[in-house]
């Protein structure tokens, strides 16, 4: 009955288009990341795509070594689209940031004007404040590209406050005002992603410009998939057995928790020592956990003992086979 009236009707019995566009773009978006190296899960993918098409700033927080950084990367490659990159640190300054003069070329310009025959005329603040002896910084890098670009504020919470401040007129109107010769302003809007690692609360202000994200560790099923798509080569039942022991290590009390980074340089030394899975030789274990733990205190208070408490048990039915269909799961 319903049929026969849409069809009186003239209508479609399709959903309209304009809510299947968003997902389709945001599936392409987390594929392109994945030929990238990068496996996103379906929030992040979104939250990524939004900002894009918002031409909004991304905010990531997380623990250090969750792939914060590594997603802008990705993000770029799948763009082919250049990576401009900020590392942010106490005492960050403009100069160092936006912009610099070059003030040993602007001294040159203007001795080589005066030693020039008859007095070649007086330089002018316009001749030698002008685009030409800007150093371009990473933000102005950014905003002065003739074509899309990735612009990676790294570790924004190791900046001042006073830097933040600067920062949200770049964020808020993408531009920067350099008093000499106005205001420069983006002809292409960089897709900006700024991370943070949580080490002092950020203001309101900033966090208000930005779409968030929070970037926690990776599930079992989900680190499993990310190193065996970085390391194909690698034994399956190694990739298992390393991840679970990492996993495990992660609900230890460390002072520094191994990330997604010192899990894959873990796995990568196992194969190269050629080990298909994890070895029943505590010793040998001993000898690569500098892969993993990077502090004194962590590195010396992993016994043998407690090492091997954490291996075992290790082997759990169906890892492998079970875990393309839970990432997809959680997905």
């Amino acid at each position: 009955m319903v049929r026969r009236l849409v069809r009186q009707k003239g209508l479609s019995m399709k959903t309209p288009g304009p809510s299947e566009l968003p997902a389709s773009q945001e599936r392409l978006l987390r594929e392109r990341l994945q030929v990238s190296g990068y496996l996103a899960d379906e929030d992040l993918s979104t939250t990524v795509w939004l900002a894009s098409a918002l031409q909004r700033p991304l905010l990531i927080e997380g623990d250090a070594g969750v792939g914060k950084t590594a997603l802008a990367t990705a993000l770029a490659q799948s763009q082919n689209a250049p990576l401009v990159r900020l590392q942010c640190f106490e005492g960050l300054d403009l100069a160092q940031a936006a912009y610099e003069w070059n003030y040993g070329r602007q001294l040159m310009a203007i001795r080589l004007n005066e030693s020039a025959p008859n007095g070649a005329g007086r330089v002018q603040e316009a001749d030698v404040f002008n685009r030409d002896y800007l150093l371009e910084r990473p933000l102005l890098r950014a905003i002065s590209q003739a074509g899309p670009c990735v612009l990676l504020i790294d570790e924004i919470d190791r900046a001042d406050e006073a830097f933040e401040a600067f920062l949200l007129e770049v964020l808020a109107e993408y531009q920067i005002t350099v008093p000499e010769i106005g205001t420069i302003r983006a002809s292409h809007i960089p897709q900006v992603i700024l991370t943070s690692n949580g080490t002092r609360e950020l203001s309101d202000a900033l966090r208000r410009r930005c779409l968030y994200h929070y970037l926690d560790y990776p599930s079992l099923a989900r680190e499993i998939a990310i190193v065996k798509a970085a390391l194909p080569h690698a034994d399956t039942r190694l990739v298992e057995d390393a991840v679970q022991f990492v996993q495990r290590l992660r609900r230890e009390d460390l002072s520094k928790i191994p990330g997604i980074a010192e899990t894959l340089d873990w796995v990568r030394a196992l194969f190269q020592m050629q080990h298909s899975h994890l070895p029943e030789d505590m010793a040998s274990v001993l000898g690569t956990l500098g892969c993993l733990l990077k502090t004194r205190e962590d590195r010396f208070s992993m016994s043998a003992e407690r090492l091997r408490q954490l291996v075992e048990g290790r082997r759990t039915v169906g890892v492998a086979e079970n875990s393309n269909e839970q990432a997809k799961v959680a997905v």
